[in-house]
């Protein structure tokens, strides 16, 4: 069994639908589908509330605003876009907020399957990517960073975050050069 597992965050129908790059999703599909056959466990993680919202705080910037029913479990934006649709006994964790640990089981069904190594994708680089990687780097996981599978309304931010920030933490390296690894042997 791998230690590495693949997160592909934020992949849902209102963020995919902001992604200006008509490759992005192509891309990121070409990902979860070279890490399925080399047996990497794919992890689709969400972002999800409650219907009624109770999990869903005023002050929350980023999050206080959404219209009722917004991201609930009957909300067509809230689904994973088909391209990179979990496959069954593929997990789905649901986030309440920017990070992927954050109000999830994450790391739970992680230290479960034994992972050590995440490699990162998903949509905002600046959201979902950074929050993410900057908590597991503090719970000791290894990182790996696809450039190209991170998306971000501001191509400036994503820049330098790929660039300058990452690296502090994480391999950052491209889809093609990660799926290049995974059928080498």
């Amino acid at each position: 069994m791998t230690n590495t597992a693949l997160l592909a965050m934020d992949l849902q129908n209102a963020m995919v639908g902001r992604v200006e790059d008509d490759a992005y999703l192509p891309r990121v599909a070409g990902a979860v589908d070279a890490a399925r056959e080399a047996g990497v466990p794919v992890l689709h993680v969400v972002v999800g509330f409650r219907e009624g919202h109770p999990d869903k705080h005023p002050r929350n910037k980023a999050f206080g605003a959404l219209p009722d029913g917004a991201f609930t479990p009957g909300d067509p934006n809230a689904a994973i876009h088909p391209a990179v649709a979990p496959r069954p006994g593929e997990p789905v964790i649901t986030k309440k907020r920017v990070s992927a640990f954050a109000g999830s089981d994450l790391d739970l069904v992680l230290r479960s399957r034994g992972i050590g190594h995440l490699v990162l994708a998903g949509i905002a680089t600046s959201g979902v990517v950074l929050s993410t990687l900057r908590q597991a780097a503090d719970l000791d996981f290894r990182l790996t960073v696809l450039a190209d599978g991170c998306a971000d309304s501001d191509p400036e931010v994503h820049r330098v975050l790929i660039e300058k920030v990452f690296p502090r933490q994480a391999d950052v390296v491209t889809i093609g050069a990660w799926t290049g690894t995974l059928t080498e042997a």
